[in-house]
Order: structure tokens, then sequence, then C-alpha cells
């Protein structure tokens, strides 16, 4: 990371070597003689609240945009995408708060804060991120971005020749689909989409009819670009873009002959996004969902919009309008939705100032292999994404679709994408005579309708679909595949940590396993009856299974830990996970870290523990990586005394993943493997040279820092130099 940073950005001092986890653990490191135990764990300020937990991560995605490590373009990207996550913050934790409160059921969390004390906090600190985005586009990327050509422009600064170009698309492109709405006694506030740009627009005057009018609202056309890209022959430069709201803004006038334009003020509001379903009162799931989809975008709002112009008299009418309060109000020095900027990226042609392409590397061993079964019959398989390529999965299903002795494929699917080669081959696979079954969650939030959708082409194609489990979502990521060889029966399956999505799989760190291991693929075909409702809750052998044995056995092997520590034997937890928020787990850790145990938590969002804290946690580290590839992989080594434990996971340590949702974790007891894992999961993130963002004990965030700055690299791009075929 660069050494210029921005005021929420600090850094950390330079860090003395880092030391292995396991080696540390050879002798436990005791408490020190001034660092009185804490007895009570469950004491509220040993917890930082989730809500604001996620608003850090969203300030280390920030971060991103200020690292002059990387490429511009890609700067302007992170920043849009900080504008993304705090949409989803208000539509889900701010909705979901203020939800509870309604219905009277908000209680304190493990941190003690009541939920309007958390609605409180939250606003201050939105509008210190808010702040700063502004700042960081205002300042610090615009200006990068016109050294390079790259210009965003404003009516004040349109050339008469522009002006003249950008009033010919208003009129040849918006105007078509343009639909004014004055508000009157007979045309009521009307009902506004989540997210939708609109205008309101403040006039003086009488219309055809003799109406006085004072107020109408335009609702900026969501099926047209919202950055458009002055032709060549009308710029300064090779890209000179305006934003679609401010050429409606330009050319409202045009709407309104005759009358006069007081004011023209932008506004949004974001709404809930949860589906309310009563799964138990029911009858079709798919049917349910598909009625709620069609409200969602007009249920309760929780944010409103506005840039600074606005005047408070306007503010006051649209809040009243959405029933919201001030603090709910938020204004923009700026456009409002600063995502919309994203769009310029994809029509500026400079590799230069992205990320270099990369194509994920595929296994030597599997490169070209037309048995991939014969392979995994002779040993299991590892693949860590986007490294290596997500292709192996599909060529698997490929194989198995058209392999005359494959009789069976039971899959799940949470998340997928619009048009995707994973339920191609499902089709294809039942089109050549497979028993195909798939489990779709119709309730992966935001992917609803897409998953409905390819349930019913599923259907139409002959796969037998079900939608889980009644009331837990489920997310566990499982392949089985049932193939005949000779006089038995053999199964093979493959595990992830993440989504069966093309998409993702080229963005998302994930760890996927390929085997045929006999107990493993056993309990695979046990869970997949559970699906099916034809199966009792069974004993697995290998995998733990929530909402079942999962958090109850990462409790046991953390305490098991914790014995091994008082007893003078190798002892560590390394962790990799997106979220860390469950009590219970916490508190765990925190007794293990009492009894000496080192742990080291990469935990790339939130994170509820406290680091660092004498008498609790003074062996815990914690560190997010935030960079090109969303970490996702979960990930959980437990030394034990020596005899290695490494486990992969859907689940993140958080409730509703490990005693709500149906989630497995596996086990990889290959040494090679798990040498691998270690290696690229936590030796080489917490490397002393690697970037990264610490957590403080206050719960702040500081970026790492080594004595040369120009020498600090990104854990990812090494990964893309170590991993090889």
């Amino acid at each position: 990371m660069t050494a210029k940073v921005t005021s929420i950005f600090a850094r950390t001092p330079s860090a003395g070597p880092a030391e292995s986890v396991t080696q540390k653990a050879e002798a436990p490191k005791a408490m020190t003689s001034k660092a009185v135990a804490i007895s009570d764990l469950s004491d509220p300020s040993l917890y930082v609240n989730p809500e604001l937990a996620q608003l850090k991560f969203i300030e280390r995605v920030l971060g991103q945009a200020v690292d002059e490590q990387v490429p511009l373009l890609e700067r302007l990207r992170f920043l849009c995408i900080t504008s993304l996550l705090v949409d989803e913050f208000f539509e889900v934790r701010v909705a979901s708060l203020k939800q509870l409160i309604l219905h009277g059921a908000a209680k304190p969390g493990a941190d003690g804060l009541s939920a309007p004390k958390t609605l409180s906090a939250i606003r201050q600190n939105v509008l210190r991120l808010v702040r700063e985005q502004y700042r960081v586009l205002h300042e610090v990327l615009t200006p990068q971005l016109e050294a390079e050509q790259i210009r965003f422009l404003l009516p004040q600064d349109w050339t008469g020749r522009q002006r003249a170009w950008l009033r010919r698309y208003f009129k040849n492109e918006l105007m078509p689909v343009l639909s004014p709405l004055g508000l009157d006694t007979v045309h009521p506030f009307p009902r506004i989409l989540t997210k939708s740009l609109t205008c309101a627009v403040e006039l003086r005057g009488r219309d055809a009819f003799g109406r006085e009018a004072s107020m109408a609202l335009i609702r900026a056309p969501r099926s047209l670009p919202r950055v458009i890209l002055i032709p060549r022959s009308y710029s300064r430069g090779p890209h000179d873009f305006v934003l679609l709201g401010s050429v409606l803004s330009a050319f409202t006038a045009d709407l309104f002959p005759g009358m006069e334009i007081l004011g023209i003020h932008q506004f949004r509001v974001t709404r809930n996004s949860e589906l309310l379903i009563d799964e138990e009162e029911i009858e079709n799931l798919a049917s349910a969902i598909k009625g709620e989809l069609m409200e969602r975008g007009f249920a309760a709002a929780v944010r409103l919009e506005t840039n600074s112009s606005c005047p408070p008299a306007l503010e006051k009418l649209l809040a009243a309008k959405f029933d919201l309060q001030p603090d709910d109000l938020y204004q923009y020095e700026g456009p409002v939705n600063l995502n919309r900027l994203s769009e310029a990226i994809k029509l500026i042609d400079r590799p230069d100032l992205k990320y270099p392409v990369f194509k994920p590397v595929v296994k030597s061993s599997l490169a070209g292999q037309p048995d991939y079964f014969g392979i995994l019959r002779r040993r299991d398989v590892l693949l860590h994404h986007p490294y290596e390529s997500f292709n192996t999965v599909l060529e698997l299903l490929r194989q198995a679709s058209r392999d005359p002795n494959v009789l069976a494929i039971n899959q799940t699917l949470y998340r997928t994408g619009a048009d995707s080669q994973i339920v191609n081959l499902l089709i294809d696979a039942a089109r050549n005579g497979k028993d195909v079954t798939v489990v779709v969650e119709l309730r992966a939030r935001f992917d609803e309708e897409a998953n409905i959708s390819l349930a019913t082409r599923l259907q139409s194609a002959g796969v037998q679909v079900v939608y889980g489990v009644v009331g837990r979502k489920t997310h566990a990521k499982m392949l089985l595949i049932v193939r005949r060889e000779r006089r038995r029966m053999r199964r093979y399956v493959h595990l992830g940590t993440g989504n069966y999505h093309s998409g993702t799989a080229a963005l998302y760190t994930d760890i996927g396993f390929l085997t045929s291991d006999r107990q493993i693929v056993e309990d695979v075909h046990l869970v997949f009856k559970q699906f099916s409702g034809l199966a009792k809750l069974n004993n697995l052998k290998r995998l733990l299974h929530s909402p079942f044995t999962l958090h109850k056995q990462l409790i046991a092997k953390i305490r098991r830990e914790r014995k091994n520590a008082k007893a003078g034997k190798p002892c560590g937890i390394s962790i990799k996970v997106n979220a860390l928020t469950e009590p219970k787990i916490i508190q765990a850790l925190y007794s293990a870290s009492q009894a000496g145990v080192p742990i080291r938590l990469l935990v790339r969002g939130m994170c509820c523990l406290r680091p660092g804290l004498k008498g609790a946690s003074e062996t815990i580290r914690v560190r997010s990586v935030v960079g090109r590839f969303l970490e996702h992989a979960r990930v959980f080594h437990f030394v034990n005394g020596g005899d290695k434990e490494i486990w992969c996971s859907s689940a993140d340590w958080m409730g509703r993943n490990l005693l709500e949702r149906v989630e497995v974790a596996f086990p990889i007891d290959n040494k090679l493997l798990q040498a691998r894992i270690i290696e690229e999961c936590f030796t080489i993130p917490w490397q002393d040279d690697m970037a990264g963002w610490d957590m403080q004990p206050d719960g702040s965030y500081l970026a790492s820092k080594t004595e040369d700055a120009s020498k600090l690299k990104h854990p990812q791009r090494k990964l893309l130099k170590v991993i090889r075929p």
C-alpha cells in the first residue's frame, strides 16, 4: 500500500518478524503477570457491534481507492464498490434493525448496544464514510483521471458544441422514454422504486389546462446508460463523459414549456430488501417468493439520499412521503449514487490503468484428461480459485453428463448467474438419461428471481428440483456423482467454499475439493437424502454439518487447543473466514487465548472479537485482506498437538451459518494438500512484507507497514506467481 493515507485510514508501526502459528505453539506464551485473566467473557466491552464492524470493512474497501499501488481505474472501481456496499448495508442491516424496533423485538447483542443506539452510531459512521467517499472522488481520483484524459464533465464544463450535441441526445434518446408527473390532487405522490434516481422539479406557472404547477417528478430511465461518452469529434479527449442525471437536469425545461423552473434536485430512496415469507403457512414457496419480489421494490423506506442543493422544505416533504425521520436523510456533495461511474470503466480502453489480465491455471495432471474419474480414484484434487480454473469443475460435470456409466447427479445451487454453464450441463445430463436432482435455494438474497427462473428451466428438462429445508437456507456447496464401475457403484464428490458460479469464480478466492473418499461421499449422500425429507439425522463420519454438529464441534476443537496449551503440547489456531460474529465461538477463542494458544484470524469483513486485550485476547491477531479478488474461502486450521487438522467450509462463523442454515465443513487429510493450504491461505498473508489491515483492540484497523513501503507486497499478487500448473 502507498504511504499516502487519508484522514480515516491510519497505519500500524513496523511489526517484528512474523511467527508461524505452529512454531509459536511449541512453547505457548503464558499470560503476563500484570494481566489478570478476565473471568466474564460475555462482558459487552469484549465485543464489537456487527453493524459497525461491517462499516469498518467498507472503509477498508475505500482504502483501496487511495492505494497508489492499485491501477487508477481499479481505484475508481473500488470507490464504486463502496457505494454498492453501503446500499446493501441499508437494504439489509439497517432495514433489519428498523424492523426489530418496529415490532418491539430489538434486543442488545453481545456488544450490549441497543438497536436505537446502534442506528445512531451507524449514522455518525456513515456520514463520515460518505464525506470521505466524495473527498476521494473530488480531491484524489478526479485530478488523476483528468491527467489521463478521462473526464466526468459537469454542465458548467460543457462547450457550446458539446451542449448542442447533448441537447440532441436529450431530445432523441431521453424525451421519448420520460414521463414527468405533476403533483396535484389528481396526481398524488407516486410509488418510487427503490434506488431509482428521481428528479424533483420545482415549478411556477400554469399548464395547458390552466392548472397551477408547483412540483413535478421525473424518474431517470433505467433502460438508458447512466454514463454517456461524448463522441470524439465533440470532445477534448478520448474519454469525456457526462452523467445521465446531469443531462436530465440541464434540459428539464424542455419538458415544461412556458413554465419557470425554480429548482431541480436529484433524490434516491433505499428500501428494505428482505422478503417476508412464513414458510410454515404457504403451500408453494416459489409462487410466494414471486409475489414478494413484485413488491420488494416498494417495501418500507430506510434511507433518503439527496444532493446538497436540495432545500430543507423539499427534504422535509420527501422524508414525510417516505415515512422517514431526519436521521434517515443523507446529503451528498456530488452525484447521488457513485456506483454509476463504474459504467465508464467498461468504455475506457486503457489496459495500463487496469489490473493485468490473468489466465487461471489448469492443473497439469488434469489438463486434457478425458477421464477425471480415473484420476480421482487414485488421489484427491485441491483447487484454489481464481488462481486455478473453475473450468476443472465444469469439465468434471461435463464428463459426468456424457459418461454412459454415470447414473445420477445431485447438486446444490445457491448462486449460479443468469447464463449458467452449470445449469446447462445439468440439463444435458438429464436429457442424456441421468437421474439429476438439484437443490435450489430460492431465498439467496438478490438472486431469488434468477433462481426461480433456473429452477423452472431445470424442471422443464426433467431435473428433479428440491427447494431445500423449510425455514433454513441451503448454503452448502456440494456435487455428488454416482457411477457404475464393473460390479459396484462408486461415488465422486466436489465440495467447495464458494458458489457454482463461473463469474464469481473468476473474482472470489475459494477452495474446491474433489474426492472419492468412501466416508466423505457417504456423508454427502446422506445430506442430500435429508434435503428430500427421506432421512433422519445421521451421525456423519467425516463432515461437520450445521445446524447439527458444526457449531458444537468447532467449539470442541477450540477447547482442545486450550487443553493442549495447558498441557504444554503443540497448539494453535489459524482461521480464514468472511465474518466472525458468533458470541459462543468468540468466548471459546478468548478462553483459548487466556491459556496461551496462539491464534491468527484472517477475517475479511465483520469481526466482533477484539484482539490484543489484556487478560482476554493477548495471543490473538486479526488481519483483513482486501484486494483485486474478494477473499471468500473459509478454512480452519487446528494444530491439534502436532496432528494437524484442516477443514474447509461454506460457513462463516456467524450465528446464521452455524445454527440456522444448512452448511457443511469437510476435512483435508492429505499432508501435501494440507501443506499447500497452510502456505497459500495462512503463511503468505501473514508474512511481514504483505499488505493487509491489522485490527486493533478498539475495533479500528491499521494498514500494514514496512520500513521500506516500496517493498510491501499484496498476498494475492504473490499467489498469482506462486500457483502454477
